[in-house]
């Protein structure tokens, strides 16, 4: 499990184990890392060309201890001092003794340099680059050097992932102690290139519930509801899907290949679209509606492609119907269609666990306010959603989270995402994917993490082979997904 904490959290970790080190211990632990995880990516060290951006205060200092290192193992390191004035002195005087140089003019030792640290701001850096820090960071992208970013790009914000002006993108970052998130949540993710953590002693010092989590194989595998000896279809669970109409006769079948490929016992399908699903799913339970009537199940997904059809399951409105599906005594998902003019006071009472599943805008529909707002603060819109409603909500997209209307359970973060489910029908997929694992017995936040690590999983395989991607191929390839994970050695 991969595990990001806040600033404040972090801040006050470092000085509890500071008190119990000798002065300046930490910050040369921090520093060992990064110079070794720059030398790994120099591959060789001697003769090479290095740059340190240097702003003022600790991130700048590790910088500097990082830059003495390489520069006694014999790279050529300049220093570009963004902040002299406020520069760590302990960390200048070790790179000048070392043979580093304070560079006279910062664009030429960039143009020719093979890597680049970014040690302008820290964690605590606020409202991207300041104006002077522009025209340096823009040098070093426009070189051909690798770019790393010590504990965090310059320019984003460490809490919320957020990008609120010019950031230095990294090809890689090094951050200390734990992950921010930052680190894990776009678009900052996005700013960071691989993240290598560097363990500086700070576990015992940090609470054990962080913020935000980002399950691993592992956690995926223990999660994983697999069949044993004495398991049926209702042990396996089943799970009922109303889904598609006359306009999106394909959502029916793509939510129902999310569900029976996701491990379903059973999947109920309910609504206009019986044949084209027996056509591709014989196995499949069929019903014309209303959901009611349709036999037992253990879960429920409702709204991928019902559109606002008025004669759609018995004569039900698609409004209606999602009303009645949350009616019912066990959990329900609601996506796309289903979503629309949702009352959060009825999510809320539901005695039942719910899982909502929106993509950013209709997020934003949800929340009132534009698409953009959503989009560039994912992890307040996500935690916003979930309190209003009273309900889990994972919110699809570049970086898809998963939030509990605990606000002391951590956030889960996918970290399997990929571009390649940008692609139509994919939302539909992931509904019925999660709704299988709800009849199972997840609970929704487990349910939703576990479904976007599969969907992703599955989705980087196929795009692996090289093959056009469709949504359907995504699905397909669910069960390599799991028995990839299962796999996996705890």
């Amino acid at each position: 499990m991969r595990t990001a904490h806040h600033v404040e959290t972090v801040r006050n970790a470092e000085a509890a184990l500071m008190a119990r080190l000798p002065a300046g211990e930490l910050m040369r632990r921090a520093a060992t890392g990064l110079a070794a995880a720059c030398a790994d990516l120099l591959g060789r060290v001697y003769g090479a060309r290095v740059v340190l951006l240097v702003g003022g205060g600790d991130n700048g200092g590790d910088a500097l201890y990082a830059g003495a290192r390489l520069a006694r193992r014999g790279a050529g390191v300049s220093a570009v001092l963004l902040a002299p004035d406020r520069t760590h002195p302990g960390g200048l005087r070790a790179f000048t003794g070392a043979g580093g140089r304070v560079a006279e003019d910062p664009f030429e030792v960039l143009a020719a340099a093979d890597l680049v640290l970014d040690g302008i701001t820290g964690i605590g850096g606020r409202g991207g680059l300041r104006p002077e820090a522009v025209p340096l960071a823009r040098a070093a992208r426009g070189s051909n050097a690798v770019v790393v970013a010590v504990d965090l790009p310059s320019g984003v914000e460490s809490d919320s992932g957020e990008v609120r002006g010019e950031v230095l993108r990294a090809d890689a970052t090094v951050t200390f102690g734990t992950y921010k998130p930052a680190l894990l949540i776009d678009p900052a993710h996005e700013h960071a290139g691989t993240v290598r953590l560097v363990d500086i002693g700070l576990g015992p010092h940090l609470p054990s519930v962080p913020p935000l989590e980002a399950l691993q194989h592992p956690d995926v595998a223990r999660l994983l509801p697999v069949p044993v000896g004495e398991s049926d279809k209702y042990r396996r669970g089943v799970v009922g899907v109303v889904a598609g109409s006359a306009r999106y006769p394909g959502a029916a079948v793509l939510a129902v290949a999310g569900a029976l490929r996701g491990g379903a016992g059973a999947v109920r399908y309910v609504g206009r679209g019986t044949d084209a699903v027996i056509a591709r799913f014989p196995e499949a339970l069929v019903h014309e509606g209303p959901p009611t009537r349709a036999g037992r199940v253990q879960a429920w997904v409702v709204g991928p492609g019902i559109g606002d059809d008025s004669d759609r399951t018995g004569g039900t409105g698609s409004a209606d119907v999602v009303h009645e599906v949350l009616d019912a005594d066990v959990p329900v998902l609601v996506d796309a269609d289903g979503l629309r003019a949702l009352d959060p006071a009825v999510v809320r009472d539901r005695g039942a666990a719910t899982l909502l599943t929106p993509h950013a805008g209709e997020a934003a529909a949800m929340l009132g306010v534009p698409r953009g707002r959503v989009e560039a603060a994912r992890l307040a819109s996500v935690r916003e959603l979930a309190a209003r409603f009273g309900a889990t909500v994972l919110l699809k997209g570049s970086t898809t989270l998963v939030a509990d209307p605990d606000p002391g359970r951590p956030v889960r973060v996918n970290p399997m995402g990929t571009p390649w489910l940008a692609t139509a029908g994919s939302g539909d997929v992931l509904s019925g994917l999660a709704g299988s694992l709800l009849a199972a017995g997840l609970g929704p936040l487990d349910a939703g993490a576990v479904a976007a690590y599969l969907h992703g999983l599955a989705a980087r395989g196929v795009a692996a082979r090289g093959v056009p991607l469709t949504a359907f191929e995504v699905a397909e390839a669910l069960p390599v997904a799991w028995s990839h994970v299962i796999a996996t050695p705890p």
